[in-house]
């Protein structure tokens, strides 16, 4: 209850919060981290067909979009841990059905298992905003961006856990690829135990019961996220910032592969791209935090997006260049970071607790479905105007969104 926090107590707990999220989603990484190369590896295996490689990103992603408003409104009832845990059980049995894809060689139920897996991804988003429930009276953007930064050891230790889990599938005498799912298994069981128990008190119980809310509250739809943005404006801009900012980000480096792939570059080649653009993506985390605490959300929104030109400026006139695409890519992560660390931060701030719970899951699906719909027309405008017109392209959400700052002194 209210009476049993005091100040220390909640800024002791707040502390305690951040330290299991964190874990939960290093854990919960290594198990998503080589799910989406192994997903795409066995789409073209059951489908017959290149065509569907792209179908693990897009279909975990949609998956994501679809259980983010769902999980919101399960944390807010009944707390944090168990929104969290849920959504990696989810993981588990996405997981588990495509173990069983392998065994049928049944593509449609890799399908249905993609979009399950979805969920990890939904809690790894929604984690970062728990990170924020808890009312001290202090700044939470070095908090947000601790455990946006845990996400890097699975992203980078992820991948590397493919071949072994191969090996111990082979050795197990289960079909190729099903393996690595093991890992994946186990890592969202142990990500789900940390949540679990290591959520107590709930933070966002606390912050709501502080709130005096209602738990029984019908839960949070469209047009009640819609009508908050329309009240707070800064809030909206923070969603779209988000929103956009990924689109730009996953549009550029879906298409990457294949653009290096046509200049004759080795998929070593490719490895070493994307891996330096997930370090752009997560290794700074914790700087773009303490910059947001320090100087405030706007002006580090302004930073990564004068980033993200930079990079798509580089990337676009010297798509040629191998070590030019190679540092487009790492400072496309990096101006990512910048702004969704700024922009998750705006948005919890911007907000009261209730008022959070009705917008944090439609701006984690937006922000999935701008991913989806960015990776989706990539795709032809790499066809149609090659790899430099593809960032030539991708500068118009970053100009929407600086044009968007200049108008955010009249929100506050």
């Amino acid at each position: 209850m209210v009476q049993d926090f005091t100040g220390q107590q909640l800024i002791a707990l707040q502390k305690r919060t951040v330290k299991v999220l964190s874990l939960g989603q290093a854990l919960g990484g290594f198990g998503l981290g080589a799910t989406l190369s192994v997903g795409a590896l066995l789409a073209v295996e059951l489908s017959g067909t290149t065509a569907w490689s792209g179908a693990a990103a897009t279909l975990s992603t949609l998956g994501s979009a679809a259980i983010a408003v769902p999980l919101a409104n399960l944390a807010f009832k009944r707390g944090r841990r168990v929104s969290l845990a849920f959504g990696a059980f989810l993981a588990i049995l996405g997981a588990a059905m495509m173990i069983l894809a392998t065994y049928t060689q049944s593509f449609p139920v890799e399908i249905v298992a993609l979009l399950f897996l979805g969920a990890g991804s939904a809690v790894s988003l929604q984690a970062r905003f728990a990170a924020t429930d808890i009312p001290t009276g202090k700044p939470k953007g070095r908090d947000l961006s601790l455990v946006v930064w845990a996400t890097t050891l699975g992203a980078v230790i992820g991948p590397n856990l493919i071949a072994p889990g191969e090996t111990l599938g082979l050795w197990l005498g289960m079909p190729h690829l099903a393996g690595p799912f093991l890992f994946t298994i186990a890592a969202q069981l142990s990500s789900t135990l940390v949540f679990w128990f290591g959520l107590h008190p709930d933070p966002l119980i606390v912050a709501r019961d502080i709130a005096g809310l209602d738990p029984k509250q019908k839960n949070a739809s469209l047009k009640d996220a819609l009508e908050v943005v329309r009240e707070f404006p800064l809030a909206g801009y923070a969603v779209l910032t988000i929103a956009l900012s990924h689109m730009v980000m996953v549009s550029v480096m879906s298409m990457t592969p294949a653009h290096l792939n046509a200049e004759g570059h080795s998929l070593a080649d490719v490895g070493f791209t994307i891996s330096l653009h997930v370090a752009g993506m997560y290794s700074l985390a914790p700087v773009f935090g303490w910059l947001t605490d320090k100087f405030g959300a706007i002006r580090i929104v302004i930073t990564g997006q004068f980033i993200s030109l930079t990079s798509l400026a580089v990337s676009g006139f010297w798509q040629s260049e191998f070590y030019a695409v190679v540092l487009g890519l790492f400072l496309l992560g990096v101006g990512w970071s910048a702004s969704t660390v700024a922009a998750s931060a705006l948005l919890s701030e911007t907000l009261a607790t209730g008022q959070r719970s009705k917008v944090q899951g439609f701006s984690d699906s937006l922000m999935n479905l701008s991913g989806a719909f960015g990776g989706a027309i990539s795709g032809i405008i790499l066809t149609v105007f090659t790899f430099g017109g593809l960032n030539e392209a991708a500068l118009v959400p970053v100009v929407f969104i600086a044009l968007a700052t200049s108008y955010s002194k009249r929100w506050r």
